[in-house]
C-alpha cells in the first residue's frame, strides 16, 4: 500500500469527488515522508480511469437519440396531478427509496408507493431497469414512474446512459420522472424522461401533490366562492328592491290607467277628426247644392218659363208637334194641358 496525498489547492481543481473503489489516473511525484519513513505519492492532478471513453460513448449516444427525436418536447407526457400509485424503480436497500417514501408520505399520506427493485449500477443493471419499466407498463402497476438512484461517478451512473434504458423510457405509456444522481449529473435518461428531477427527493415532490397546499387552495377557493356568492346575492337583493320600488309593483294598475288615457286621447282625436271632416263635407255639400240650385230647371220655371211634354217626353222642337196633339205644360205653380191648333 502506498499512501497518496493531494493538497487543498490541487484538490479544488477536481471535477469529481474521489470515492473508495474508484479507479483513477494520477499525476504527481513520489517522495519519502521523513516522519514515518514511508513513500508517498504527492498528487497534483487526478482523472477517472476510462472517463474519456465513457464521455465519448455518452456524447455519441446523446447525439444519435437527439437526431431520432427522443428528446423532443412534443413527446413529453404530462405528470398526473393526483396519482394514486407511484411506481419507483431503484434499489430496495439504498437511501433513495427511503427518501422518496418519507417525502411522499409527508406530502400525501394516502399515496401508495410501489417499489420495483432493480440494480442501479454494475453489469446487467441497464437491462433490468428497462425490463422493470416495460413490466410496470404492461401490468399498469402505477400512474407515474420514478426512475431513481443516488449520486455517483460517471461509471456508477452509466446504466442510465444505456440505449436500452433510454428507449424503454421513450416507449413507456406511463409518465416517467428521472431522478438520477445529483443536481449537476445529467444522464441520457434525464433527456428522454417526461420530467427530470435534480434529486430523488425532488422527484417525490414533483410526483406527489402536497395535501396541505391543496387544502389551503381549496379553503381559499371556498372563501372566494363565498365572497362571490355574497356579492352576487347583494346585487340580486338590490335589483329586487329596485324592482319592488318601481311603479309597476307599487301601482300595478298604472299601466292599465295609462293605456286608458291613451285610448281616451285617441277617441277624442278621432272625434275631432271626424267632426272636422263632417264640417268640411257639409261646406262642400252646401257649395254643390248652391251650384246645382243655380242651374235647376225649377229656377228657370220661376222666371216665367215652362216645360212642354208629350207622352212624358220633353218637346224640344216644333217638329215634334202635330195639330190637335194634347201636350202637358209644367209651370212654376202647377201643371196644365193644351191642344195644338
Amino acid at each position: 500500500m502506498i499512501k497518496c496525498i493531494m493538497f487543498k489547492t490541487q484538490a479544488a481543481t477536481l471535477k469529481f469527488v474521489p470515492k473508495d473503489g474508484m479507479k483513477v489516473n494520477l499525476l504527481g511525484s513520489v517522495a519519502v515522508f521523513e516522519r514515518d519513513g514511508v513513500y508517498q505519492i504527492y498528487c497534483k492532478a487526478m482523472q477517472e480511469d476510462g472517463v474519456g471513453d465513457l464521455y465519448t460513448k455518452y456524447n455519441e449516444l446523446k447525439d444519435k437519440l437527439e437526431k431520432e427525436g427522443l428528446f423532443d418536447r412534443v413527446h413529453k407526457k404530462p405528470i398526473p396531478m393526483m396519482p394514486k400509485i407511484i411506481g419507483v424503480l431503484t434499489s430496495n436497500t439504498g437511501a433513495v427509496i427511503r427518501d422518496i417514501i418519507n417525502v411522499s408520505t409527508r406530502r400525501n399520506p394516502n399515496c401508495y408507493i410501489r417499489l420495483y427493485p432493480v440494480p442501479v449500477q454494475g453489469p446487467g443493471a441497464a437491462e433490468k431497469i428497462a425490463d422493470g419499466i416495460r413490466l410496470m407498463n404492461e401490468r399498469k402497476l402505477a400512474d407515474v414512474l420514478i426512475v431513481a438512484r443516488g449520486g455517483g461517478s460517471l461509471e456508477d451512473l452509466w446504466p442510465f446512459n444505456e440505449e436500452i434504458v433510454a428507449r424503454a423510457i421513450y416507449d413507456s405509456e406511463l409518465p416517467v420522472i428521472s431522478a438520477v444522481g445529483h443536481e449537476t449529473d445529467f444522464t441520457i435518461a434525464d433527456f428522454v424522461a417526461d420530467l427530470r428531477a435534480p434529486t430523488p427527493s425532488a422527484a417525490a415532490e414533483l410526483a406527489v401533490a402536497d395535501i396541505s397546499e391543496l387544502q389551503d387552495k381549496l379553503y381559499l377557493y371556498k372563501k372566494r366562492l363565498q365572497l362571490l356568492l355574497k356579492k352576487r346575492l347583494e346585487v340580486m337583493r338590490l335589483r329586487y328592491e329596485k324592482c319592488m320600488a318601481s311603479r309597476v309593483f307599487k301601482e300595478p294598475d298604472y299601466k292599465i290607467k295609462e293605456n286608458y288615457l291613451k285610448i281616451d286621447n285617441l277617441l277624442k282625436r278621432m272625434d275631432t277628426s271626424i267632426n272636422s271632416k263632417m264640417k268640411d263635407y257639409k261646406m262642400k255639400m252646401v257649395e254643390i247644392v248652391t251650384m246645382l240650385d243655380g242651374i235647376s230647371p225649377l229656377k228657370t220655371l220661376a222666371r216665367g218659363y215652362g216645360i212642354l211634354e208629350k207622352d212624358s217626353c220633353v218637346i224640344k222642337s216644333v217638329k215634334d208637334l202635330k195639330k190637335d196633339d194634347i201636350i202637358d205644360l209644367r209651370l212654376t205653380d202647377g201643371n196644365a194641358q193644351a191642344k195644338v191648333l
